[in-house]
């Protein structure tokens, strides 16, 4: 009789009657290729119906009044379409596309024709057209082989399914991707603008709280001593040494209010700045600082007055933060031009650990820069030293426009 082995056997041979589990012959992705070509036709038909439909009732009726804002509609649609295009190549070719940035439909002071004309102009839009428009005989095509492969050519179907879905990744990345630098400039552009426009507002907002609470009260608090003298002089009730004791405190008041005044105008836009330029302003905001500071200044011209200005209160910032927060015994500024741009690098020897979002101003520094295409760079370690660098665009400064002072000029202090 014969006998067989249990289950449980070291040696397996009942495990040797069980089929191993079926497997797909082709990879996931290669699958994906497939389903992406098949996909062609259907996407690729209604892509070019759309193109030819829109344009040539846009382009028929613009004896119309409603000719271009129906082409203006259809661009906008298009824009849908490239996003959907660009979301099946994502799913199944793995195309990372960025997607285009939105059209400034709410700029201010804009009305219906410049809105019509930013949509009319939209290049993004338009290249999606011509994708669409281009892809019907390619749609047909790949559906048409891929489906034959299927049956014909299964062995190098992986081949022919990578060399096609390469040709449809060319045509999505060449013609639905953002212009990238066009795209990021206008990013930035948009980005910058709201920097500028809150840097300004908090400015005014700072010089608004300065007088209110600085120079008006000051003279408020004059105003109300030389009233209280002037009563008592016309009551006959004065008393010399209380009358000179008011005066004198009016006085203090008044030198008080016109050093605060005189603060405040410099930190607006400093006269030395003007008449005498970037390396004697810089040499003066040094003078202030707590810390003594080295300034050296190598300029054989001046850039424009916006420039200049804001490499001006850039340095008085980080100054500022020197005496306040840094714990340093020394510092210094070097200023140069290095072609097209300015560089400033501030250096001291406190106790380091400066960050952008450490509550010292940095980030605002490092906002205004940016809204003027520079760069701020902070290399500060814990225990020190820090080193603050900051990059601005160089423009010279223009000869006829009577900017005031003489020319810049190198120097040390």
């Amino acid at each position: 009789m014969t006998e067989r082995l249990s289950a449980s056997s070291p040696y397996g041979e009942a495990d040797s009657d069980r089929l191993p589990p079926a497997r797909l012959a082709f990879p996931r992705h290669t699958w994906k290729e497939i389903a992406h070509l098949l996909a062609n036709f259907p996407a690729a038909l209604i892509g070019f119906v759309y193109v030819v439909t829109t344009l040539s009732l846009g382009a028929g009726l613009t004896v119309t009044a409603i000719g271009l804002p129906l082409l203006a509609l259809a661009l906008t649609g298009a824009r849908q379409l490239g996003r959907l295009e660009r979301a099946r190549a994502r799913a199944l070719l793995g195309v990372r596309v960025d997607e285009p940035s939105p059209l400034p439909w709410g700029r201010r002071g804009g009305g219906f024709l410049q809105r019509l004309w930013t949509g009319l102009k939209d290049p993004v839009g338009w290249r999606t057209m011509l994708y669409d428009f281009i892809r019907l005989p390619w749609g047909i095509f790949t559906f048409a082989f891929t489906l034959a492969s299927l049956f014909v050519l299964w062995p190098v179907l992986p081949l022919i399914a990578r060399g096609l879905t390469n040709v449809d990744r060319a045509m999505v990345r060449g013609l639905l991707s953002p212009s990238d630098e066009l795209e990021r400039r206008i990013t930035e552009l948009e980005s910058d603008r709201g920097v500028v426009v809150d840097t300004a507002a908090a400015d005014l907002r700072r010089i608004e709280r300065d007088l209110h609470d600085g120079a008006q009260a000051r003279l408020v608090n004059l105003a109300m001593g030389l009233g209280m003298a002037k009563e008592r002089l016309l009551e006959g009730q004065a008393d010399d040494k209380v009358v000179a004791a008011m005066v004198e405190e009016a006085h203090g008041e008044v030198k008080l209010a016109l050093q605060e005044l005189r603060d405040l105008a410099r930190g607006i836009h400093p006269a030395v700045l003007t008449d005498r330029g970037l390396d004697a302003a810089l040499s003066s905001v040094a003078s202030r600082c707590t810390v003594p500071v080295k300034v050296t200044a190598d300029l054989d011209a001046r850039p424009v007055a916006a420039i200049e200005g804001i490499a001006y209160f850039t340095v008085s910032e980080l100054l500022q933060n020197v005496s306040k927060h840094s714990g340093a015994r020394s510092a210094s500024v070097d200023v140069w031009r290095s072609d097209d741009r300015l560089l400033i690098q501030v250096w001291d020897d406190g106790r380091g650990g400066a960050r952008l979002d450490g509550g010292t101003g940095m980030r605002g520094l490092a906002d205004r820069l940016d809204a003027v295409d520079g760069l701020f760079v902070i290399d500060s370690p814990p225990g020190g030293p820090t080193v603050v660098t900051a990059e601005l665009p160089w423009r010279d400064r223009d000869e006829a426009s009577g900017a005031g002072g003489s020319r810049g000029h190198a120097g040390k202090r």
